[in-house]
Formats: structure tokens, sequence, C-alpha cells
């Protein structure tokens, strides 16, 4: 079967939008909320810890420990429904974190379309943490 020149760039387009596409989708989602959060170090978080003027929030599950001076738990895939813990202005700061940077990834991504506008992720979470030399209290489960 010969194809006309024009099938043959439809054909061609086709397959080449069916094979990177999904890549494509995670990309565009990946950067949309890139653009509503801002990842930090262990070190910056470390930092912003000796004037703390931020809520700190592991949204991890199941518990895995917490990291010094944080204020609230809630499990990221509640973080909607339990909103009503965090702050009522949507301009205070917020940092997640979990233990890998997925968990709070996608915490982030949540509140930052409720409204909130300063929020903060742990990037590589509580393994990162403790990779750059930090502790990890242990309390009781969530």
């Amino acid at each position: 079967m010969r194809l006309s020149r024009g099938m043959t760039v439809v054909l061609a387009t086709g397959t080449t939008l069916l094979a990177c596409g999904h890549g494509a989708k995670q990309q565009a989602g990946a950067t949309a909320q890139q653009a509503a959060y801002t990842d930090l170090s262990p070190q910056q978080l470390h930092q912003m810890m000796q004037a703390k003027d931020f809520v700190l929030v592991n949204v991890h599950i199941p518990y895995a420990g917490d990291i010094p001076g944080t204020d609230l738990s809630i499990p990221f895939d509640q973080i909607a429904e339990q909103v009503g813990k965090l702050p009522a202005d949507k301009n205070a700061r917020i940092v997640l974190y979990c233990r890998s940077g997925h968990m709070s990834t996608e915490a982030s991504g949540t509140l930052a379309a409720i409204g909130y506008t300063h929020l903060y992720n742990l990037a590589g979470g509580m393994n990162a943490w403790t990779a750059a030399g930090f502790p990890l209290e242990q309390r009781g489960g969530i």
C-alpha cells in the first residue's frame, strides 16, 4: 500500500504523539506544580529553622518520624479535608515534607489548587534530611 506524502506525515505525527504523549502530560503537570511551590534542600530548610516563621507539616503515611520542629501531621491524601488545621491566611508560609518527597509534592499541588501561595516542599523528604546529617524525632503514630 502506497501512502501519499500528507498521509505519511499524519501517521508519523500520530505515532510520535502516542509515543510521547504520556511523558509530555507528566512534564506539563510537573511544570504547573513546580510553579505552585518551591523545592527546598535539607540545608535550606535547616537554615530556615533558625528563624522559624512557617508551619512545618509532615504529610507522610504511615508515620516514619518527624523533623524536629514539626507543627502538624496531616496525611497527604487528607490535606484538602483537613485544611482547617492549616492557617486560614492563604499567604502563610507552609513547608511540607514526607519520607521521599512524592507525597509532599502531591500535597503541595493540592494546597496550591486550594489557593495557598507560599508553599515549600522538602526535596527528597526525610531521606534527604537524614542523608544530610540532620536528625529525626520519633513519637506515637498518626
